[in-house]
């Protein structure tokens, strides 16, 4: 896999590694070819980046812009038992632990442009149509559709960077990238929380895919096809590859199988999968039960509640940006020292702090609720755990990107199955958990939780992480 990656090299040593980054794309590019994506010019890569992050970031605003208005909407539907409630949310999620299972095979068979805009296009029919149903079978029913065109961004997306991407350039586009399945829950219950307050739950529905629209637009206009293969096949490229001899539908079927067996064979994709997968679902409940905690503890308007989302984000949002910078920087100076060659392990070291804070913000948030102190006290533990949440994950996305190379997608898509599982199902308990161990302990269950899987996990990756991959016959290294 290494020769589809153009070559980047270096005729002296900078003194800051720093400088070797920006002055290797400008003076040592290699030559544009129509079927190497990474030697397209960095605005094209840049817009196809920004187009493919905003598809990201749609269908997770949609994931949960409904929370604040599920009152309203249960009221009007008649749904009055609570987890049928919470179902209403969390089924958009079920959906993104199966799509993701045909989209991304399929965008490694036919190309990731097409499955994204036609799955986009699937998104939006069914999104609109959740604002028009009378009963609670259509909303699920719609929801669930709605869902399985919506989600899949969250892997072909992640494929997507890898082609265009060198692993030097990889952690700030993937740092916009992984803003969208973070952000977007962030984003959807403060907007949801006034127009739920101020109009009908269904404009929730009807904003959600009007915006969509506007980014439907704006993929025809910038996304361009960017895996190697079938660009290699429309410019006569002759792979001499025994796979394209097969017929289209035995090709599909392999494809479509080859998440679970990545989930089942490779150790790292099962590691990244079980820690996403209760990061994320701690994320949804949390999400999920945030009005409850701002309406009912502190008595706060449905509206004003909303805006307490905005810790989420602002730890999002920080993170993001500083650990897009740090990731390149310690994978460049990592790299430097270790004869120029690149390791995936070199994105490992920011989730030692990613996964402190991730504990420290579940026991901080807990207990200050539950002590009823000032409003800014849980916020500032929510900081702490969004901070810890996007380190942790953009860390263990891109490092599964440099590790599976051309598979990234399936890999990602394995790793999305078990974690939309995860944040299908939690919620789900959230209200029980909540009722019996009360806010303080009920955190701490969470807290400790991250701290059992979240604290060995980079361990497990920085010491053991090579040789997983040099066993590994799927593994970029190989």
């Amino acid at each position: 896999m290494a020769q589809n990656q153009p070559p980047h090299p270096s005729t002296e040593k900078p003194s800051d590694p720093e400088d070797q980054s920006s002055t290797s794309a400008e003076t040592t590019q290699p030559p544009v070819s129509p079927t190497d994506p990474r030697t397209w010019p960095r605005r094209q890569k840049w817009n196809i980046t920004l187009v493919v992050s905003s598809f990201a970031l749609i269908s997770p605003i949609s994931s949960s812009m409904v929370a604040p208005a599920m009152s309203k909407l249960a009221s009007d539907l008649r749904i009055t038992n609570t987890v049928e409630i919470q179902l209403t949310l969390t089924i958009f999620m079920l959906a993104f632990a199966f799509g993701p299972l045909v989209t991304a095979p399929i965008s490694e068979t036919v190309g990731r442009a097409r499955v994204l805009l036609v799955c986009n296009m699937f998104y939006i029919v069914w999104n609109l149509a959740c604002g028009f149903v009378t009963n609670k079978a259509e909303m699920y029913c719609f929801r669930l559709l709605a869902g399985l065109g919506g989600s899949a961004p969250m892997v072909v997306g992640g494929g997507v960077l890898g082609d265009l991407w060198a692993p030097e350039e990889r952690g700030r586009a993937v740092g916009m990238y992984s803003l969208g399945p973070l952000l977007g829950p962030v984003v959807g219950p403060i907007v949801g929380g006034f127009i739920a307050e101020r109009t009908t739950w269904r404009w929730v529905f009807y904003a959600t895919s009007i915006v969509a629209g506007i980014s439907e637009v704006l993929g025809f206009i910038f996304l361009r096809e960017t895996f190697a293969p079938v660009l290699m096949k429309r410019h006569g490229v002759k792979t001499d590859t025994p796979q394209q001899a097969e017929p289209f539908v035995r090709r599909l079927q392999t494809a479509c199988k080859r998440p679970f067996f990545f989930l089942v064979t490779q150790p790292i994709v099962l590691v990244v999968a079980v820690y996403m997968a209760f990061i994320f679902g701690t994320m949804y409940l949390l999400i999920s039960t945030y009005p409850d905690v701002w309406t009912g503890v502190y008595g706060e308007s449905i509206g004003i509640a909303g805006l307490n989302y905005i810790s989420l984000g602002i730890g999002f949002s920080v993170g993001a940006q500083i650990i897009a910078l740090v990731n390149d920087t310690i994978y460049r100076r990592l790299k430097a020292r270790n004869n120029n060659k690149g390791e995936p392990e070199f994105r490992v070291p920011a989730m030692f702090v990613g996964s402190a804070c991730n504990a420290v913000g579940l026991f901080w948030y807990g207990w200050s609720v539950q002590a009823h102190t000032h409003w800014i006290v849980p916020n500032i533990g929510i900081f702490f755990f969004a901070f810890g949440t996007i380190t942790c994950m953009q860390c263990m996305q891109v490092y599964v990107i440099d590790s599976y190379t051309v598979n990234a997608a399936s890999c990602l898509a394995a790793v999305g199955f078990v974690r939309s599982l995860a944040a299908f199902g939690i919620p789900l308990f959230a209200p029980a958990m909540y009722n019996a161990l009360h806010y303080g302990w009920g955190n701490s269950v969470l807290g400790f939780a991250s701290v059992v899987l979240g604290l060995p996990s980079p361990f497990l990756f920085w010491i053991y992480g090579k040789k997983l991959r040099e066993i590994s016959k799927f593994a970029a290294s190989n």
